[in-house]
């Protein structure tokens, strides 16, 4: 399949990177030490979505200050040896012009340049929790991604590994490239859906990039 857009806009955990073993550790500590249950996580959801949102579907209000600085923290710590490339990445990331793609992650900025940093991964535009007011599945991290770069949301296409930023896309008008890598097929509805990014390839061409998959 062959899709023709602009700009290409990639999540970061789960679609560039993995650091899903460092996330589990991180949550599981922060859970016990905020006396938060496996079925709280359960009923709230946690991949793809801001921290602070995410204590604020499980905390006290008076408490979520302290409860987001520390996961962070405990994040932050975690980030060598808790984060690896995801097959594909970098080739692809190589192939594309640096104003043709950006990040948009529901990470915090200190905690994405930190695992963006550890591999080698340095993009020229980003979109971070800290920038935006709503987080995924609201439209508006990929709308400001799309904005960083100067290209309207229907020439975007959005690599995405979560449901929840997957919705997030399809309500910005975006095309979507779903990857399996932390969801089954089943539960990712896009416009294409891959194992990772090695499935893959763009080509520079006039007014934008051609991207190929391999479905």
């Amino acid at each position: 399949m062959r899709i023709h857009a602009e700009a290409l806009l990639f999540d970061n955990d789960g679609t560039l990177v993995s650091s899903l073993e460092s996330v589990n550790r991180c949550w599981s500590r922060w859970a016990r030490e905020f006396g938060v249950t496996e079925e709280d996580f359960v009923r709230v959801g946690l991949h793809g979505r801001p921290a602070a949102e995410i204590a604020a579907d499980l905390l006290p209000a008076d408490v979520l200050p302290r409860a987001v600085a520390r996961i962070e923290e405990l994040e932050v710590e975690d980030v060598v040896g808790g984060v690896v490339l995801l097959p594909g990445s970098a080739d692809l990331l190589a192939s594309l012009p640096a104003e043709r793609w950006a990040v948009v992650t529901s990470a915090s900025r200190r905690l994405a340049e930190a695992r963006l940093g550890e591999v080698g991964v340095r993009p020229k535009a980003m979109v971070t929790a800290d920038d935006i007011t709503r987080g995924k599945p609201d439209p508006e991290p990929f709308l400001l991604g799309a904005r960083l770069l100067g290209v309207d949301p229907e020439r975007c296409v959005v690599f995405e590994d979560a449901p929840a930023g997957l919705a997030a896309a399809r309500a910005a008008g975006m095309r979507t490239v779903a990857l399996t890598t932390t969801h089954q097929r089943s539960e990712l509805d896009a416009d294409v859906v891959v194992g990772d990014l090695s499935e893959v390839s763009a080509q520079v061409v006039a007014g934008g990039v051609e991207i190929r998959t391999a479905e």
